[in-house]
């Protein structure tokens, strides 16, 4: 998955297109039809998402009232989707602290291309390999390596170890995991993680299930070298 993005948007058919043509470019979707919603899912889901796109009129709570209370606790790009196009209501949103300003009609090309650029600035700059003794993974060649021979993994699992390794002596918890693997929509079953978990131990260390992979009683799973 590309990322998360939470979609503000009250007209109902323009937000159902939107949400089809984001997930059709794999990316997760949240969506909220008020300013109040939108305020409320920040809240509850603001270390998931990657970007906001926020109308700018809005039921109970306009665009610029939502943004200034991302704002307050937040740095994600946000884009304003309007259909307001007097350059003074452009000024306004991008002096609020919008990262970018798209004028109803747009095309959904251009929406999500500028959705690449503001995310691309947010992003730090992350490791390509994670190596903890004997263990390798490499993230461009989506490789894992065990005592010098390659591990082969499915995509689920090589994604589930890159997660464990990006948190490496941190304890993360199961719905964590399955938000960071499966996605916060996911409604399968809660035992899924323990069972990928399993696996992936097994083809790690096969006489040795536990040398990389600790359970933390109570919380979840740890990557850790020792």
């Amino acid at each position: 998955m590309k990322g998360t993005i939470l979609l503000v948007e009250d007209e109902t058919a323009l937000a159902a297109a939107l949400q089809q043509e984001f997930q059709f470019e794999d990316y997760q979707v949240l969506t909220a039809s008020d300013g109040e919603q939108a305020v409320d899912l920040f809240n509850q889901f603001q270390s998931q998402l990657s970007v906001v796109i926020l109308d700018w009129m809005l039921p109970k709570l306009d665009g610029p009232g939502v943004l200034r209370r991302i704002r307050r606790q937040s740095t994600i790009p946000v884009i304003m989707l309007t259909a307001k196009s007097f350059v003074g209501d452009k000024v306004a949103g991008l002096r609020g602290g919008a990262d970018d300003y798209v004028t109803k009609p747009f095309e959904i090309e251009e929406l999500l291309a500028r959705i690449e650029v503001v995310t691309r600035r947010q992003q730090p700059a992350t490791p390509q390999k994670y190596a903890i003794k004997n263990l390798t993974l490499d993230q461009k060649s989506r490789q894992v390596i065990v005592n010098n021979l390659i591990v082969q993994l499915t995509p689920r699992e090589f994604q589930l170890l890159l997660v464990l390794f990006q948190h490496i002596g941190q304890p993360c918890t199961r719905d964590e995991l399955l938000d960071a693997v499966w996605g916060v929509d996911f409604t399968g079953q809660p035992n899924t993680v323990d069972v990928y978990i399993r696996l992936l131990r097994h083809k790690l260390n096969p006489t040795d299930p536990n040398q990389f992979i600790h359970t933390v009683r109570g919380v979840g799973y740890v990557l850790k070298g020792e």
